[in-house]
């Protein structure tokens, strides 16, 4: 199975919404495969696109 690249807008959106079901109460876990990722992926995308906002 390839790869499937995502622009750095759909990652901020994907961080974003693991951040919503954190605060709901889910954990990280649960929350990564909702949106289709592993956790690693999740924590590297987190640590490279964290601080950025979407305009």
């Amino acid at each position: 199975m390839g790869r499937k690249r995502r622009t750095a807008e759909e990652v901020i959106g994907r961080l974003r919404e693991v951040e919503v079901r954190l605060a709901k109460g889910e954990t990280i876990g649960i929350a990564c495969r909702a949106i289709g990722v592993t956790e690693q992926t999740y924590y590297r995308w987190r640590r490279e696109y964290g601080g950025l906002k979407v305009d």
